[in-house]
C-alpha cells in the first residue's frame, strides 16, 4: 500500500489567508497612515488611533513576508512623511526625506513580527487564539515602537500611540503603566475587537468581557496619587527673538529679546525665572557681556534664572542649561543628553557629507552627549529637566523624578519650526510627562507655544506662537512616585521581550505542525 502520510497533498486551506486582497490592503495602509496623522496634533483627533490601527492590523493579517512588509512600508512613509514635515520648514525637502525613508522602511521591518503572529497563532492556539493574538500583538507593537525608539543613533520615539492621548480620557493611563503601557492597551483592545469580529465570538456574551474590561481599564482609569508639596511661583519667559538657525540677528539680539520680556515680572516676588533653550546667546562662562547682562535679570527679578545655551569646555560643545545667581556666576549645570542627529551632531559625518556636502557643511557644531543629572536644586525644591527632544526620551524623565525632582521644567526652542505643528506636538509629549508623572510642568518655548500644565495635564496658562511675553504662576509642588515612572520600565521589558519569546514559540510550534 502506498504511504498515505507521504502522498497526501498539503492542504493550503488551512493555512492562514490574508483577509484583504494585496490591491485592497495596501489602500487600507494609507488610509491608516492618515487617521494615525490625525490622531497627532494637529488636528489631534485622538479617538482616529482606533480605527488607524484597526485598518493596519487587518491589512497585515495573514500576509507572508514581503506582502506584510510592502503594506509596512505604505504606511510607514506616508504616516512619516505627514508627520515630521515639519522638519523640511528651513531646510528643505533632503531632512525630510531622509528621515522618511528611514523611519517608514525601519516601521516596515518592524511591523512583520505582527504579520507572523497573525499566521502562527491561529494554528498553534486555535481555542486561546481569541485573547493570545491580540496580547501577543499588542506587545509585538510596543517592541516596534521601542526599536524605532532607539535605534538609529538613539531613535527618535516621536510617534508612539499612547503619546496621542495627552488630551483624551485615556491619558490617566500612563500615570500606571506609563506611555509603552497605554500603546500596549490600545492596540491590544483593537485587536481583541478584531478577534471577537473575525471569530464570531461576538454572538457569546461570555466572550465580551474582556474588551468591555478593557475598555473601562482605558475609560475610567483615575490618575495615580501623587502629594502637594507646597508651590512654587516661577516666571517663564518667551522672547520670540530670532532664535532660527537661519535668522537673521546683530549681537546679543536674542539675550536682549528675553530680557525685554521678562521685566513685567520684576517685583513680583518670584522663586524661579525660567528662559527657553538657546536664550543666553552667547557662552556666559567665557562671555562677560552675556555674564553682565544675566546677573542683572537675577538682581532685577529678585530670584535665579534657568537659562540656556551653547557651552565649550575644552574640544567638547554642549547644549547646557545652567542657574545664574545674583553672585554673578552659575554653580549647577545640566546638559542636554540626547543631541538631534543632522541638527545638533553629524553622526559619521564623512559618509553623510560624501553624499551632500553642501547640507552637511551647514552643520559646523558637533555638540556632546551631557551625562550629568537632568536636576537642579532651587532654594529648598529639586527641579526635573528636559531639554527640548529630551522629552520624549523616557529616561531622562524618570531620572529626574526619581531623582526627587517636585516639579519639571521643559526648555525648547521651535523657531526653526515656525507655522508648523512641530510645537504642538511637543507640548502633547510634555502634557503627557505631566500625567505620567504626577508633576507639574513648565514648558517654555523662544517663539511658542509656552505653557504651564498642572499634574493632570491641564492648561494653567499659555503663550501663544510668536508672541513675546511672560508666564506668572504659583505652580503646584508633587512628591512620590506614580506606577508609571516605577512600573513602566520594566513592563516595557515584559512586553519586548515576552512578545518576541511568544511569537519565536509561536513560530517553533507552527513549524512543527505543518511538518
Amino acid at each position: 500500500m502506498p504511504d498515505t502520510d507521504r502522498s497526501a497533498p498539503v492542504d493550503r486551506s488551512a493555512r492562514p489567508q490574508p483577509l484583504l486582497p494585496l490591491w485592497l490592503a495596501l489602500p487600507a495602509a494609507a488610509l491608516a497612515a492618515l487617521l494615525m496623522r490625525a490622531a497627532f496634533p494637529e488636528p489631534a483627533v485622538w479617538p482616529l488611533v482606533f480605527p488607524g490601527t484597526a485598518l493596519l492590523l487587518l491589512a497585515l493579517i495573514g500576509r507572508r513576508a514581503w506582502g506584510a512588509i510592502l503594506v509596512g512600508l505604505v504606511y510607514g512613509l506616508l504616516f512619516f512623511g505627514l508627520l515630521v514635515s515639519w522638519t523640511s520648514r528651513y531646510l528643505g525637502t533632503i531632512p525630510w526625506s531622509a528621515l522618511t525613508v528611514v523611519e517608514g522602511g525601519l516601521t516596515a521591518v518592524a511591523l512583520l513580527p505582527i504579520a507572523l503572529a497573525y499566521r502562527w497563532v491561529p494554528p498553534v492556539w486555535p481555542r486561546g487564539r481569541l485573547f493570545t493574538l491580540p496580547v501577543l500583538v499588542g506587545a509585538l507593537w510596543t517592541g516596534h515602537e521601542l526599536f524605532l525608539g532607539n535605534w538609529p543613533y538613539g531613535g527618535f520615539p516621536w510617534a508612539r500611540l499612547g503619546m496621542t492621548q495627552s488630551e483624551s480620557p485615556l491619558g490617566s493611563v500612563t500615570s500606571w503603566a506609563g506611555v509603552s503601557g497605554l500603546s500596549f492597551l490600545i492596540v491590544t483592545t483593537t485587536a481583541l475587537l478584531i478577534e471577537v469580529a473575525r471569530t464570531g465570538a461576538w454572538r457569546r456574551p461570555l466572550h465580551l468581557i474582556a474588551p468591555a474590561a478593557l475598555a473601562i481599564v482605558l475609560l475610567l482609569t483615575p490618575l495615580f496619587p501623587t502629594s502637594v508639596a507646597g508651590d512654587m511661583r516661577i516666571g517663564a519667559v518667551q522672547g520670540n527673538g530670532p532664535t532660527g538657525y537661519f535668522d537673521d540677528r546683530e549681537p546679543y539680539s536674542v539675550i536682549d529679546s528675553q530680557m525685554a520680556a521678562t521685566e513685567p515680572l520684576y517685583g513680583r516676588d518670584l522663586d524661579l525665572v525660567v528662559w527657553p533653550e538657546g536664550s543666553a546667546g552667547y557662552d556666559p562662562f567665557q562671555d562677560p557681556a552675556t555674564a553682565r547682562r544675566l546677573t542683572r535679570v537675577v538682581t532685577e527679578a529678585g530670584a535665579p534664572l534657568l537659562a540656556n545655551t551653547a557651552t565649550e569646555r575644552g574640544d567638547d560643545i554642549f547644549n547646557t542649561s545652567f542657574l545664574w545667581t545674583s553672585d554673578g556666576t552659575a554653580d549647577q549645570i545640566h546638559d542636554k543628553r540626547h543631541p538631534v542627529p543632522f541638527g545638533e551632531y553629524v553622526p559619521d559625518r564623512a559618509f553623510y557629507n560624501a553624499i551632500v556636502p553642501d547640507l552637511i557643511g551647514l552643520l559646523q557644531r558637533e555638540y556632546t552627549p551631557g551625562s550629568n543629572p537632568p536636576l537642579m536644586q532651587v532654594g529648598d525644591v529639586l527641579v526635573g529637566l528636559a531639554i527640548c527632544f529630551d522629552v520624549i526620551y523616557d529616561e531622562v524623565i524618570r531620572e529626574g523624578v526619581t531623582g526627587g525632582a517636585q516639579v519639571l521644567i521643559f526648555q525648547t526652542n521651535n523657531a526653526d519650526f515656525r507655522g508648523t505643528d512641530e510645537n504642538l506636538q511637543q507640548l502633547a509629549y510634555a502634557r503627557t510627562r505631566a500625567i505620567e508623572t504626577g508633576r507639574s510642568v513648565v514648558n517654555i518655548s523662544t517663539v511658542g507655544t509656552s505653557q504651564t500644565i498642572r499634574p493632570d495635564g491641564s492648561t494653567m496658562s499659555t503663550l501663544d506662537a510668536d508672541e513675546a511675553g511672560a508666564l506668572l504662576d504659583d505652580v503646584e509642588l508633587r512628591t512620590g512616585l506614580t506606577a508609571g515612572v516605577v512600573v513602566g520600565p520594566w513592563l516595557q521589558q515584559v512586553l519586548l521581550w515576552g512578545g518576541l519569546a511568544g511569537l519565536v514559540l509561536s513560530g517553533v510550534l507552527a513549524r512543527r505542525r505543518r511538518a
